[in-house]
């Protein structure tokens, strides 16, 4: 009788254990972006350096936001007038946040592209590599090593600043022991990993301020590593990536560096895997090299317009960044500081806005409201703020904007 009862309770929890892995396999999912670059046309004086890129190895270092168990990443060549061939890719967790080229050997993985090791992204291409078991903590540092076949050194896509170093090292080879060092990203543009359909990803439009120029190299301290780092620890917000599509340099309307803002924002906002939210923090370029203040602002706030109307249909929320004040900066003009105005009253009044962020009172200096605190200061520009200065801005955020429940 016992045996016989035994017996059926053991099926049942059999059967327990076997419904609850069959409904953790089938529980939906989805790709969300963890990490991202902008992509640009590299700079000539950004260009990698000798012995170049084609056939060498090249180590770079990544952090991503959330983790994960299965991944991705996506590759670009989408600004070069060259094919690029890649021979094979490897990725593996970095020992350090890019101070050095060393990896856990141990958790090393080789991407396939359609089942293949190799892949040549054409002249304006992109490629995306077939999803692998690849286990990253939060916040993990991931190692992407690329050993190139042919590959232009002159018309590269990548990202200038990398705020991180990365590793060039002659040959097809995993030692990177007399490797070059540059600041430099090249040809990578995301890492997507397969998370619950909870899981989404927050993608900001910006400029220098928001790619982290006046961070520590190195140290992942920029205003959207900040803001990663608290969304992570909080309960309600713990599931949500950040994605920094920052470009120094760029602008909103025209002239900059990289692709303007209001023709990459499609792809650097809209059509990144699980983005539920959008940061809008560009325009500071725009309205410093105005001819008209109020008219550069006005123009600025049709494109936001048109972002945050296809961003709604889309489902997705958007929020608006203050522009940062920057008097005694090179930038700074009566009409200038008009414009900037102009265009944060506009954030902070209108209803098409889910939500305005307050950068500009985060970094302004509380004695001379139109100057950056002097506490903030990166190289006395009046422009960037320094690592303290990114930390008060990556705390102003409000994560109720980014809670399920809110």
């Amino acid at each position: 009788m016992n045996k016989h009862f035994y017996t059926i309770k053991f099926a049942g929890i059999l059967l327990m254990l076997l419904t609850i892995v069959s409904c953790t396999e089938s529980a939906p999912t989805h790709w969300v972006g963890t990490w991202g670059a902008a992509r640009q046309l590299v700079e000539p004086h950004n260009n990698p350096p000798a012995p170049g890129l084609e056939g060498n190895s090249f180590r770079q270092i990544v952090q991503v936001s959330i983790g994960g168990e299965t991944a991705r990443l996506r590759l670009s060549n989408e600004f070069s007038t060259d094919s690029t061939e890649i021979l094979a890719i490897e990725m593996a967790h970095a020992m350090t946040e890019g101070a050095s080229y060393e990896i856990d050997e141990s958790t090393t993985v080789s991407l396939t592209f359609d089942g293949k090791p190799n892949v040549t992204m054409a002249a304006g291409a992109t490629a995306t590599s077939d999803p692998i078991k690849f286990p990253m903590n939060p916040r993990q540092s991931v190692a992407i090593t690329i050993h190139y076949g042919h590959a232009s050194s002159t018309s590269v896509t990548g990202h200038p600043s990398s705020r991180t170093t990365s590793y060039l090292a002659e040959g097809n080879t995993c030692d990177f022991s007399n490797a070059i060092r540059t600041e430099h990203w090249y040809n990578i543009r995301g890492i997507d990993v397969l998370a619950s359909l909870e899981t989404g990803a927050v993608a900001i439009l910006g400029n220098s301020i928001t790619d982290g120029r006046g961070s520590t190299t190195n140290n992942q301290n920029r205003w959207p590593d900040i803001l990663s780092d608290r969304l992570l620890a909080n309960e309600a917000t713990k599931n949500v990536a950040v994605l920094n599509m920052g470009i120094g340099g760029n602008c909103m309307l025209g002239g900059g560096l990289g692709p303007i803002g209001r023709i990459r924002y499609t792809a650097d906002l809209l059509e990144q895997p699980g983005v539920k939210w959008i940061i809008l923090f560009e325009a500071i370029n725009d309205l410093g090299w105005a001819r008209d203040g109020v008219g550069s602002a006005n123009a600025i706030i049709d494109v936001y317009k048109q972002i945050i109307s296809e961003a709604h249909a889309k489902g997705i929320r958007v929020f608006g960044g203050t522009i940062t004040p920057f008097k005694n900066n090179g930038y700074y003009t009566e009409d200038h500081e008009k414009g900037r105005q102009h265009f944060n009253n506009w954030m902070r009044t209108t209803p098409l806005l889910d939500g305005v962020i307050e950068m500009e009172h985060a970094v302004r200096d509380p004695q001379d409201t139109l100057s950056m605190n002097p506490e903030f200061l990166f190289e006395n520009d009046y422009l960037h703020p320094n690592a303290k200065g990114y930390e008060a801005m990556g705390n102003i955020v409000d994560l109720n904007l980014f809670s399920s429940n809110k």
